[in-house]
């Protein structure tokens, strides 16, 4: 999540499961094959976009060309010594429609090639210094979809919306939602709320929609005076005051005795897939990993997100506006040191759940 230039509204995403919403078996095929192949350009044209503006960046420090061979990375139509017959920003668009022209929609083409240019100068002077290498794409990338493209109506599934996206049908599949994917869902159709951007990301064959929209600051009523300290440690996941009133949130026998336990079964599992009988390659043989995969990633988010909720609610309880991490830094420091710390404790993921709910309710957040 970012927050928005103004200081009344914040940038949320959500991620929404699709269904495509046609009965004809074969027209299924066709949409889903159209989607795979624009899922293929947009990595490999993310890849070639970053390529050329490298190049265009560091072409003129080549230290082995000629003395005599003279290149100034500019429009010629703006400066007469310039070699590129475009700005450097609509070099990545160039780019993206000399390779994918008429194959790639330009409501993708556009947002793609928008977010790959601010991507690249944010890291640019790394690039420069050599502190970081040029980014690398692989399958699975999210298309990027202009906002405006995403249309949303009712279904006859009363709980459901249908979706029109680059002249495909969809509908969710929102299930027992216990989140606000719903309700923001109905805003979002009602015009009431503003879509910044979409993006449709393939994961094993399912679809999903991120939906990026601009939504107000929750109005509560907090004093900035006001201030809680917060500690994350190790016997409690979190400590926090507000004045003489204090909470534990969360105990370390109960955060790490499901994720230890989750992790001395896969390793029980790995040691017996030697035995496993095989006969179709590995994927037969690595079958029982299945069932672990990712299970810990969403045990530790859904327990960060616990966590970090008790947290904000108790400030806004007590209507504290400014909330201090106290000697976070410190400790993180100490962690790095700890292999078990290092691998066990999500000091980072919590830190970033909190800045994310405390810019929703318009608490100020301080890391010492």
């Amino acid at each position: 999540m970012e927050e928005n230039k103004t200081t009344e509204t914040v940038i949320l995403t959500r991620k929404i499961q699709l269904l495509l919403d046609c009965d004809d078996q074969e027209q299924r095929s066709l949409y889903y094959q159209r989607l795979f192949a624009w899922s293929d350009m947009v990595y490999k044209g993310a890849n070639l976009v970053l390529s050329h503006q490298y190049l265009l960046d560091h072409l003129k420090m080549v230290p082995y060309l000629n003395e005599r061979v003279k290149i100034k990375i500019a429009d010629a139509a703006k400066d007469a010594d310039g070699v590129l017959c475009t700005s450097k920003m609509n070099a990545t668009y160039r780019v993206l429609t000399s390779y994918y022209k008429g194959e790639l929609p330009s409501a993708v083409i556009s947002p793609l090639s928008q977010a790959l240019f601010k991507l690249y100068r944010s890291e640019s002077l790394a690039y420069s210094r050599g502190e970081r290498s040029l980014r690398s794409y692989k399958r699975g990338m999210p298309i990027p979809i202009l906002g405006s493209q995403l249309k949303l109506a009712p279904h006859e599934k009363a709980r459901e919306f249908k979706v029109g996206l680059l002249q495909i049908p969809f509908r969710t599949f929102l299930g027992k939602d216990k989140t606000d994917k719903r309700l923001l869902l109905q805003r979002t159709m009602l015009g009431r709320v503003k879509v910044c951007s979409c993006a449709l990301k393939i994961v094993e064959g399912k679809l999903f929609l991120l939906l990026a929209v601009e939504m107000p600051k929750k109005a509560n009523p907090l004093q900035p005076h006001v201030i809680a300290e917060a500690s994350l440690g190790m016997e409690h996941p979190i400590g926090v005051n507000v004045g003489k009133q204090y909470l534990h949130i969360g105990h370390k026998e109960e955060f790490l005795h499901r994720r230890l336990a989750i992790q001395a079964a896969m390793q029980r599992v790995q040691k017996a897939m030697a035995y496993n009988v095989g006969g179709r390659g590995k994927k037969r043989k690595l079958n029982s990993m299945e069932r672990f995969k990712d299970k810990e990633k969403a045990y530790v988010d859904s327990k960060l997100h616990l966590y970090s909720r008790k947290l904000i609610d108790f400030c806004v309880k007590h209507r504290a506006g400014t909330l201090l991490l106290v000697n976070q830094q410190a400790k993180e420091e100490v962690a790095k040191e700890d292999a078990f710390l290092l691998r066990n404790w999500s000091y980072y993921g919590l830190i970033e759940k909190i800045k994310y709910k405390a810019k929703m309710a318009g608490i100020n957040l301080i890391v010492e």
